[in-house]
């Protein structure tokens, strides 16, 4: 078959998750022989942002990486939809484009036969409802939505006339455990988040590695200058930015993560841990999490990894899995093997072609 993907970025992961599952679906529909063209805007925020903050060897980096992945860059005023959507017989648009583009390619499935698939990865259904209600989507054949509380916004609301559930998962041809002598403690990736997050990771990530003196280093973006002063004072190692591809190769230096998810999936969308945990697992590092709802059942918490519900129970959860490695490397390994029999790349493509046989 042949896919064409709209998406904000599939060069550039900065402060941009969905590029790390978008990769992993794009080279898995490659692998099974499928014809794929993927657009993103040529003055995306991510992308922009990503060659302002690391230059073009990033670009150079990703295309190192995934050489059979290709992005081709539009300008939304002279786009052809046209002759970008011939011959296609999959179109999947991703919800961080724009209200116009998204009218415009359902406009166009008006007059052509192709299955045409919306893509939401973001938590604006809830905390937003006013932008998404704005998009139309009355061509549109499905909303793949990744979780149940937006799926079922969708529905509730009348956005769409259907919406599955498509939960984000591990590209296991890059994420998967590697050996390397182990350099620190702790290691956290993720980005700032503007003040989504910012109580949870004093609490759980600055303060804990603080108090226990921790070898600790952090890898993201968008961190005010405040706070680059907090991690300095608590004794962690500021890093920047991290091509998500080079993250196993990280997480294999150090002996354990912690998760802290942003305060919008905790509160309003139970049941979505966002692509990070998955992640983390399929390298095998033991994980450490600050609270979320597993509503869903993805994982088997206190085997695949442990929830701390306080900065105190963090610390707790750190001392036993730094000083028990046994107990660390079980856990590490019920989480590897929850990824490789649920939560793969591959088999999100398999639910995906499910869906289009339908």
């Amino acid at each position: 078959m042949r896919f064409v993907i709209f998406t904000h970025s599939l060069l550039s992961d900065w402060n941009h998750g969905n590029a790390h599952f978008l990769r992993g679906i794009c080279t898995e529909l490659r692998q099974r022989g499928h014809e794929l063209t993927v657009y993103e805007p040529e003055d995306g925020w991510s992308r922009r942002n990503l060659l302002q903050n690391a230059g073009e060897s990033a670009i150079h980096g990703f295309k190192q990486k995934y050489p059979e992945l290709e992005s081709i860059l539009y300008n939304e005023e002279t786009l052809d939809l046209r002759a970008a959507l011939g011959g296609a017989d999959v179109v999947l648009v991703h919800e961080w484009n724009t209200s116009e583009l998204i009218r415009n390619i359902g406009q166009c499935r008006a007059r052509n036969d192709f299955t045409l698939l919306f893509h939401d990865t973001h938590h604006r259904s809830v905390t937003e409802r006013d932008a998404i209600a704005g998009f139309d989507l009355t061509h549109y054949d499905c909303v793949l939505a990744y979780g149940n509380v937006i799926r079922d916004a969708y529905l509730r609301n009348g956005w769409a006339k259907r919406a599955v559930t498509w939960h984000e998962a591990a590209d296991t041809r890059i994420f998967h455990p590697l050996v390397a002598e182990k350099c620190g403690d702790l290691v956290w990736i993720g980005n700032w988040g503007d003040d989504e997050r910012a109580a949870e990771l004093r609490e759980y990530l600055i303060r804990p590695a603080k108090d226990l003196k921790l070898s600790a280093v952090v890898y993201g973006v968008r961190y005010p200058n405040e706070v680059l002063t907090e991690l300095a004072d608590a004794g962690i190692e500021y890093k920047g930015w991290l091509p998500n591809y080079c993250v196993p190769e990280v997480f294999a230096r150090y002996r354990l993560t912690i998760h802290v998810p942003r305060r919008p999936y905790v509160k309003a969308l139970p049941g979505i841990p966002t692509i990070r945990p998955f992640e983390a697992l399929a390298c095998a590092i033991p994980l450490i999490s600050a609270p979320w709802r597993d509503n869903e059942h993805l994982f088997h918490p206190d085997s695949d990894f442990v929830f701390a519900h306080s900065g105190s129970e963090m610390r707790d959860h750190i001392q036993r899995l730094l000083s028990q490695p046994e107990t660390a490397h079980c856990q590490a390994s019920n989480g590897l093997a929850t990824i490789r029999s649920r939560h793969t790349c591959a088999h999100r493509v398999d639910e995906l072609m499910e869906v289009i046989g339908q």
